[in-house]
């Protein structure tokens, strides 16, 4: 374990990834096990079936409350698919929905909102609307932008915190895009989330997914922490074609892939104490690295890992940290005294 004075780091992950009925003791127990104190949620099962967290009832709501007191949990961050539907209504052969804006932000952003404050995260998680089926996302900047400058209005309102997250097919399928859309959108309300496995996939080599991550430094609030792993080389791999995410099979840990998470770590531990003083303010604890690692698979909404799986993946991150010089926090004996009040 780094030294006390290191920059730190909350450590968190979509917990549906631990769960291999998503159930929702399965997903607690496996994070209490492996001494994660948060956890995103994304899917979830309380007894009604499975159901993304933008589908819980009231009463789903206070189960998962009772439940996360008892396994002595907190919620990160809501992952919310919102920012996950067309842009523009056209035909592109894709199954994305499209709603009205006007719509969709009444409804579905709203929803979000309250939603994390039923959980008590000052975070969302979203995305950045999905152009025609390969169009140039660039040709969609100005109202992807205007879009998700009335989200994080909406949010920033709420006294919560948009969290653009950069994946392919989207307007913002790259950390330049995503920089960009972040220039231009110029709100408190928003923050960017660096995944490099999302970079990755679409053909990029290891120094082009660190020059993806330097644009987006400015606007960096928090991680998700998977990697991939070429079965041959990236390059020359056409980066204009449509990525079918559910064909993706080449996700590892961190420590195992081609984004050299070592690297970036590294450098992220310096920006580390500005991004927290920001976080602060808006009353966010810290900087959190959220564990998605995808590695018995993934696609366009989730991914899968395992009890086990996410194991070696958090074990694998840790190894990253240490070398990285970035403090972190498990359980131990003694959070374990004090839930107990001795």
């Amino acid at each position: 374990m780094p030294a006390s004075d290191s920059p730190r780091v909350f450590l968190s992950g979509f917990a549906d990834e631990a769960a291999n009925q998503k159930t929702a003791v399965q997903q607690f127990a496996a994070f209490a096990a492996l001494g994660l104190q948060y956890y995103s949620i994304r899917f979830i099962d309380v007894g009604s079936g499975v159901k993304n967290a933008m589908q819980l009832t009231v009463s789903e709501i206070q189960k998962i409350r009772h439940l996360e007191n008892e396994y002595g949990l907190n919620v990160s961050s809501l992952g919310s698919p919102i920012g996950k539907v067309k842009l523009v209504d056209v035909e592109d052969g894709t199954k994305n929905n499209y709603i009205p804006f006007k719509k969709y932000l009444e409804h579905d952003v709203k929803k979000a909102c309250e939603l994390a404050h039923a959980f008590e995260t000052k975070l969302i998680r979203g995305f950045s609307f999905y152009p025609p089926k390969n169009a140039d996302p660039r040709e969609h900047l100005p109202q992807a932008v205007q879009q998700l400058g009335e989200i994080a209005e909406t949010c920033h309102r709420a006294d919560l915190t948009f969290g653009l997250e950069v994946e392919a097919n989207l307007v913002g399928c790259t950390g330049h895009l995503l920089a960009e859309i972040y220039r231009q959108v110029n709100h408190p309300g928003m923050e960017l989330i660096f995944d490099a496995a999302n970079i990755l996939v679409q053909g990029y080599s290891t120094a082009e997914v660190f020059a993806q991550y330097e644009a987006m430094k400015p606007g960096l609030g928090w991680m998700h922490i998977k990697d991939y792993r070429y079965p041959q080389a990236a390059e020359g791999t056409d980066k204009t074609k449509h990525v079918e995410e559910d064909k993706l099979s080449h996700f590892v840990p961190a420590d195992q892939g081609d984004a050299a998470h070592e690297r970036i770590l590294r450098d992220f531990a310096r920006i580390i104490p500005s991004i927290e003083k920001r976080l602060h303010r808006r009353g966010i604890p810290g900087v959190f690295l959220d564990l998605e690692p995808h590695v018995k698979g993934g696609g366009q909404y989730g991914g899968f890992s395992g009890p086990d799986g996410l194991g070696v993946a958090l074990r694998s991150l840790c190894r990253v940290l240490d070398y990285a010089g970035i403090e972190y926090h498990l359980r131990d004996f003694e959070d374990i005294r004090a839930a107990r009040g001795f």
